[in-house]
């Protein structure tokens, strides 16, 4: 009863009798808490994370079609996109493969920029191969630390004595990508830098491209590029040392949490951008979407409905 009494008045008189009704009722009235409607027209612009990319931008498409408002979507990199974008206020939205860090908060701080997280979707991180190389059957998160760490290994041999005393070329994501501190952090390891001796590129599809044309070539991107490519190079399995051991990148493995590099994706969206309807209703769009099939479709694991719900809560709650 409170859910529908609630949703009839203002966003501003709702949210300031908002204390006493749950989760699921805030979720619900998303569409009815619109300070003045929606008038058409507009643009939201978003930046960030090229694993995000593809999620974002499948969202806008859709959200196009029924709405007068122009959104533009970049791949900058999850760090390019809070420094040179977000933070600056020069975008609503950013896109994020990685949890924003303190540094980046305080850098939004510094220009009124409030970010506010909420959850998309997860990933199985995907490290690949060369389709000829039939050697590489299974990688532990040591071995990968040995291959990506700076002043690691060089040669294949160097892992497995067995495998070819062939060079490994390294293709990955520059530093300014959410993948890259990522794939640092938690399989490189905290003690080790990540190598600086790899192709290094934003765009995901250059890394494919490498590792097809080279058979002793290795990178890593998000699991859609790897679906999207799979006939073209190889995707490893990963023992991070658990009870499970090599488990292979997939949906399935990623929805399951079996697969060690499963990690959750982000937008952050500027709070004071949430006062204009155009950034309000996208937001809005995108948030109940990111629990259906629109994320599957472009290779990414939906949110459930307990996030969206907690998601659309937030939206209500935090917009000005």
């Amino acid at each position: 009863m409170a859910r529908d009494v609630a949703c009839t008045v203002s966003r501003r008189d709702f949210l300031l009798g908002a204390g006493g009704v749950g989760v699921a009722s805030l979720s619900g009235c998303v569409e009815n808490v619109r300070s003045e409607p929606d008038s058409g027209g507009g643009q939201v612009i978003v930046k960030g994370s090229s694993t995000v990319y593809l999620i974002s931008d499948l969202m806008a498409q859709e959200f196009m079609i029924e709405h007068d408002v122009n959104v533009t979507v970049d791949p900058t990199g999850t760090g390019g996109g809070f420094k040179n974008h977000f933070c600056p206020g020069a975008s609503d939205i950013n896109g994020a493969s990685r949890p924003i860090t303190d540094e980046e908060r305080t850098s939004c701080g510094n220009n009124d920029v409030e970010p506010i997280e909420f959850q998309v979707g997860r990933d199985a991180l995907t490290v690949a191969v060369n389709n000829d190389a039939d050697w590489v059957d299974c990688l532990t998160y040591e071995e990968l630390s040995q291959i990506w760490r700076d002043g690691g290994v060089e040669q294949w041999s160097d892992v497995r004595e067995e495998w070819p005393s062939e060079p490994i070329k390294l293709f990955g994501p520059a530093p300014t990508s959410g993948t890259y501190d990522w794939f640092n952090n938690h399989v490189v390891g905290e003690e080790y830098n990540h190598t600086p001796d790899h192709e290094q590129t934003e765009e995901d599809n250059i890394i494919i491209q490498g590792i097809e044309n080279d058979p002793y070539a290795m990178g890593y991107f998000g699991y859609a590029y790897y679906s999207e490519n799979s006939d073209r190079v190889k995707a490893v399995p990963v023992d991070d040392g658990s009870n499970e051991g090599c488990v292979a990148p997939t949906l399935e493995n990623a929805t399951t949490g079996s697969y060690p590099m499963t990690r959750p994706l982000f937008i952050y969206v500027n709070r004071d951008a949430l006062a204009r309807d155009e950034v309000f209703d996208f937001v809005s769009f995108y948030l109940k979407n990111a629990a259906t099939d629109l994320v599957s479709e472009v290779g990414y694991v939906p949110i459930g409905e307990a996030t969206r719900d907690d998601n659309l809560a937030k939206l209500v709650l935090q917009t000005p």
